[in-house]
């Protein structure tokens, strides 16, 4: 239901110019800046210095493999920043293995900048990305990740990284520190804190900003004790709902390295090639459905990995520590799209194929409680087999544990904006809706290339452009002022900003979902019942 909002709310300009205010630079203009390892020099383009693979830990391999990240070493004279960093090993989905296998080179973990001004001392808002991937694959090196529109425009200085994924980053492995890969990404965080000064950003107003498992990985973020203070400002969009018992990581490490007939030691992955424990991961997913009367939802819906809450890095499930006041210093925007599941729907070929047996799987899977299904079924007496294999898929990965942190925020009096995408892509004929990833590119404004042209078309629409900046606008603005550009969530009202053709400030949308999931606490996923792994 609609409601009246207040006063025009708009986003409020940024402080900066979106063009650097010195000089224009000659052609051929390489920027140089002293981080705290060394000289590092980049390119200039398209007015915004940019440098691109500079390492912020050691290569994790050898004695580093599965350890937690150590600095990076000091390097003398100047180091050329002009190339992507190596990405870590990847999961086979998408091609994204073949990707890291092309590319040469063990240093996985660095960082990439785009600074419209890399002069210390001015100053500029940071954004810091953490991509999504399922925790299985993901690198920052992709076109639709290119910072260097979201900094000319916002006046924000951009960085981008990798994270170790899979096994690599987020096996439960005896031996190594659980959640790697989160480690990483505040190993990151840190190198920002201490660096991005001399890259013209301030290190006091650095907004953390990801996507689906970059959205897990920024709520997990705020209910770590290592990543306390790194960053003034959070948003998570689609928020992946999964977080591990580390029974149930245990058990799916202990089946995955079953498949190469290894136990999940230190001792016995350490000398496996890189590049092969992804295949075994894989080789485990493709099988998973045989393990869900064990495993549960993840395994009928194939996340063999994702944060553990170990009671250490990550002391317990994000929902719980925001309502007990963690993070209660940092600002929080958080959102979805309507059709999050639409895209994986597609990608296995049932978008309209959806069986009423394939239908009552999903709701016995994954609705909440005893009686969920049957919520379902009243809640949408309307909808076939697709919709409503649709909407409780989408709910319980994405949509309502997006909800539920803004939620658990608004419940210990922290600040909160709310947002959801309800543009449909133009790609396919609109076949994918709203779909999961479609606020990437509209938020870093990369519309015709990589993988978001599928989505958006070769010829992005002025609709599509002018939606893109005001949601360009908002983060920018979110990021440099904590204000969006419409009110904060509260329990009461409920108002969100829906993005669309024509913007809107409502009450949230999905009424019928977020009562149906209202009492769910989104408990650590443990495993169910059986046998172990073995």
């Amino acid at each position: 239901m609609a409601v009246t909002p207040p006063a025009p709310h708009e986003p409020t300009p940024s402080p900066r110019p979106s063009q650097p205010s010195g000089p224009p630079q000659p052609s051929g203009f390489r920027p140089e800046v002293r981080s705290a390892a060394g000289a590092v020099r980049g390119t200039h383009e398209a007015g915004v210095a940019v440098f691109r693979g500079i390492p912020f830990a050691e290569a994790p391999v050898g004695a580093l493999r599965f350890a937690a990240p150590r600095p990076a070493r000091s390097w003398s004279g100047v180091r050329e920043a002009v190339s992507y960093g190596p990405p870590p090993p990847q999961s086979g989905h998408f091609g994204m293995d073949a990707l890291a296998r092309d590319t040469p080179g063990d240093d996985w973990l660095t960082v990439n900048v785009w600074s419209p001004e890399p002069t210390p001392g001015t100053g500029l808002p940071v954004m810091v990305w953490i991509q999504g991937g399922a925790y299985v694959f993901g690198t920052s090196g992709l076109p639709e990740y290119d910072g260097g529109r979201l900094a000319r425009d916002g006046g924000v200085v951009v960085v981008t990284f990798n994270y170790r994924v899979g096994i690599e980053g987020f096996g439960h492995i005896e031996g190594a520190p659980p959640n790697r890969g989160l480690l990483d990404q505040v190993a990151a965080l840190e190198w920002v804190r201490d660096n991005i000064r001399s890259f013209g950003g301030d290190p006091g107003r650095v907004t953390v900003f990801g996507q689906s498992a970059g959205g897990g990985s920024v709520a997990a973020l705020l209910a770590m004790d290592r990543a306390a203070g790194l960053f003034r400002r959070a948003v998570a969009q689609s928020v992946q709902g999964t977080y591990f018992s580390p029974e149930l990581a245990s058990d799916i490490a202990t089946a995955c390295a079953a498949e190469l007939g290894l136990r999940p030691t230190t001792a016995d992955l350490s000398d496996v090639p890189p590049y092969e424990l992804p295949a075994a991961g894989d080789a485990l997913s493709a099988t998973m459905d045989r393990w869900a009367d064990r495993w549960g939802a993840p395994a009928y819906r194939t996340i063999p990995f994702a944060p553990v809450v170990d009671g250490d890095i990550l002391p317990t499930t994000p929902w719980q520590a925001l309502s007990e006041g963690a993070g209660r210093d940092v600002e929080l925007l958080v959102g979805h799209t309507r059709d999050e599941q639409r895209l994986f729907t597609a990608v296995t070929g049932l978008l309209g194929e959806v069986s009423e047996e394939q239908a009552a799987a999903a709701l016995r899977f994954l609705a909440p409680g005893p009686d969920g299904a049957r919520r379902y079924r009243d809640a949408f007496p309307t909808a076939d087999p697709d919709g409503l294999y649709e909407l409780v898929h989408s709910d319980w990965l994405f949509r309502m544990p997006s909800l539920r942190l803004a939620e658990a925020r608004a419940a210990a009096g922290g600040r909160t904006h709310v947002y959801e995408l309800t543009w449909a892509a133009p790609g396919m004929g609109g076949a994918f809706g709203a779909c999961h990833g479609l606020d990437v590119p509209l938020v870093f404004g990369n519309l015709d290339r990589g993988q978001p042209a599928v989505l958006i078309g070769e010829e992005p629409s002025p609709e599509a452009e002018a939606l893109s900046a005001r949601m360009r606008a908002a983060w920018t603005s979110f990021a440099a002022h904590g204000d969006p550009g419409w009110p904060a969530y509260d329990p009461g009202q409920r108002l969100v900003q829906v993005f669309d053709t024509h913007p809107a400030v409502i009450a949230y949308p999905e009424e019928a979902s977020r009562l149906i999931w209202q009492d769910h606490a989104f408990p650590v996923l443990t495993p169910v019942t059986g046998d172990a792994a073995v």
